[in-house]
């Protein structure tokens, strides 16, 4: 896929993704990325959450990979369940990397506000990854989390919440996973062309 033809948004969770974290190294190396920026990082609010996301594809006219981690995970399937049709189309792909589950006991309550998880088919490939030992999302919700939207799922072993405190800084090997994806995405757009 060429990088003139597709720009990324990464869409950090709750309270961000701060320099050293593998969404801060991703924006800096890949093509044409950018932060869908929130008002508040600590106190995530859906609604402006979804309407930042919806904001930040709206921007340009040029299609879009999300890569979004944690609750910004579950900000693409809010979104997607209730986003402008025209806005929806110019959304590619999206690599949901370890989704907080905000249903799960014990919960942070900056998180409840976005529960339910919506368990609609996202309209785009999609490919989430998650850990065996993820305190945000066990790897049996991951995995439902995964069917309900339609997405290839893989499962880290040991590798936490794929963050900073998890040791994933730079996640060079997340980068397999991106290529997987985008691999699907020209593969969609082949067989439509």
């Amino acid at each position: 896929m060429r990088s003139q033809a597709i720009r990324y948004l990464i869409l950090p969770g709750w309270q961000g993704s701060p320099d050293e974290h593998w969404q801060s190294h991703w924006q800096r190396t890949l093509p044409n990325a950018s932060r869908v920026e929130q008002a508040d990082w600590n106190n995530p609010d859906r609604a402006s959450w979804v309407e930042a996301l919806e904001r930040a594809i709206d921007a340009e006219r040029t299609p879009v990979i999300l890569i979004a981690h944690s609750l910004g995970c579950v900000t693409v399937a809010h979104w997607a369940a209730q986003s402008d049709p025209d806005v929806l189309r110019r959304v590619r792909g999206a690599l949901l990397v370890a989704p907080a589950d905000v249903q799960r006991p014990g919960c942070p309550e900056p998180l409840k506000g976005f529960a339910p998880i919506p368990r609609d088919l996202l309209p785009f490939p999609t490919l989430l990854v998650g850990s065996d030992n993820d305190p945000a999302a066990s790897p049996q919700r991951a995995l439902e989390m995964a069917r309900s939207w339609g997405a290839e799922a893989a499962i880290l072993t040991g590798a936490g919440h794929i963050n900073v405190k998890s040791g994933h800084n730079t996640w060079e090997q997340g980068f397999a996973h991106l290529y997987r994806l985008q691999s699907r995405v020209e593969e969609l757009a082949r067989r439509r062309a």
